[in-house]
């Protein structure tokens, strides 16, 4: 059988393949512990039961704060400028049947974990509904795409301009680790950070990584 492709997925097959072959991309994997998170996120639902926030809304603001505190990574390669950003704006991988579109979550950074989970709600819906303006998913200054509740525990993304990166995250998985010295049972989750040379090295990339994975392992800070 052979179909004609909608506009949507056009798009996306130009964007993605013009982006692959232009763009030159570089990926680091971090593993983090996810027992703290969980457990936070539990509490809020209990406390919130009726603003009730999923782990990737977490893992938002996280990658917000991250990069707040990592400046030099909140940065795009147009028309050969290197363009600085003083807002942290994380756009979310959003799965349509027609395609894949990415809302933004506007100066996330800024945003308390139940505004966020409540603005990711609105967007996604928005998206299904074929409500989104163009503001609503044009710009931004890194993505996540999250495919843990589908049971992948590992994966790379591709980079979506004008961000310069983009989290592929995958399932927190059960498993036997090691916590101070003792085997124990504990949550893992892998991460993929892809990001483009072409204005972030490796180093620079690496301290906002570290950044990324201090927070989801501590996440108490998210709710200073």
């Amino acid at each position: 059988i052979v179909k004609e492709p909608s506009s949507i997925r056009k798009i996306i097959a130009k964007k993605t393949t013009d982006t692959k072959n232009s763009v030159p991309h570089f990926y680091l994997t971090v593993e983090s512990k996810m027992d703290k998170l969980i457990e936070l996120r539990k509490k809020i639902n209990l406390k919130y039961s009726n603003n009730k926030i999923s782990i990737n809304d977490i893992l938002v603001k996280t990658l917000a704060i991250a990069q707040s505190n990592n400046p030099q990574t909140n940065v795009s390669w147009i028309n050969n400028k290197i363009i600085h950003y003083n807002s942290v704006d994380v756009s979310i991988a959003v799965a349509l049947k027609e395609g894949l579109i990415t809302p933004i979550i506007r100066n996330a950074d800024t945003k308390g974990l139940i505004q966020i989970s409540k603005e990711i709600k609105d967007m996604i819906n928005k998206a299904k509904n074929g409500k989104l303006k163009p503001d609503d998913y044009n710009g931004g200054t890194i993505s996540i795409s999250n495919l843990g509740m589908f049971g992948v525990e590992h994966f790379t993304a591709i980079i979506n301009p004008p961000n310069s990166a983009i989290l592929a995250v995958g399932a927190a998985v059960k498993k036997p680790v090691v916590r101070q010295g003792e085997l124990s049972v504990g949550h893992e989750m892998c991460a993929t950070l892809s990001l483009d040379h072409r204005v972030i090295d490796g180093a620079m990339a690496a301290l906002y990584l570290k950044t990324l994975k201090d927070l989801i392992e501590n996440p108490a800070s998210l709710l200073v």
